[in-house]
């Protein structure tokens, strides 16, 4: 990992100096903290400990002049402070970062294609033979996505005067009854071919 140039040449030397008076007793604690950030990071499933602990050591050599002057404690708990952050920004990386080898490529698979449209006309026919209410209602249960789904469906039971748990059993029952009407249509048309 290349070395950032924000950091002062003269920061390992500071960091030393702030972790033991006694330079040699500094270089031990050095070490030492080296291998139990390392460690730290490896048992928390973090790809590649020994840069991490590098990044630990780059972003307290950037503040080591002014913590020096301000830090009341045992240096080695900022440190750890300062990993501790990393690892929660390492398993963020990771929510966000998917394998290729996990995902399902779309395909241009006539069979797949010709499967979803005969799902989706077997949906529409059965909407159909809903009553209007519980075609709008389970209609307009889907309707919005993450937190405007949530608020929208609480504007909903409000409107109902219900609870949101009641207007959930009632969908639940609705789509039970739209699933078995498709998986109906499905077989039926699968019959035909």
């Amino acid at each position: 990992m290349a070395r950032d140039p924000s950091i002062p040449p003269e920061s390992l030397e500071e960091i030393l100096a702030w972790l033991h008076p006694d330079r040699e007793a500094a270089g031990v604690i050095y070490v030492q903290l080296r291998q139990d950030l390392a460690k730290i990071f490896m048992w928390n499933h973090c790809n590649d400990p020994e840069g991490l602990t590098d990044q630990v050591f780059d972003r307290v050599a950037k503040k080591v002049h002014q913590l020096r002057e301000t830090y009341e404690g045992d240096p080695r708990l900022f440190f750890y402070g300062v990993q501790r952050n990393l690892i929660k920004e390492a398993s963020k990386k990771v929510k966000t970062q998917v394998s290729l080898e996990d995902c399902d490529l779309p395909t241009n698979d006539p069979e797949v294609e010709e499967t979803e449209n005969m799902r989706e006309e077997c949906l529409h026919s059965c909407l159909q033979k809903l009553s209007p209410e519980k075609r709008e209602l389970i209609l307009n249960y889907y309707a919005k996505e993450k937190q405007a789904k949530i608020e929208h469906r609480t504007e909903m039971a409000r409107q109902l005067g219900t609870t949101v748990e009641t207007l959930r059993v009632r969908v639940y029952r609705l789509r039970a009854t739209l699933e078995e009407c498709i998986e109906r249509c499905l077989n039926r048309m699968a019959q035909r071919k």
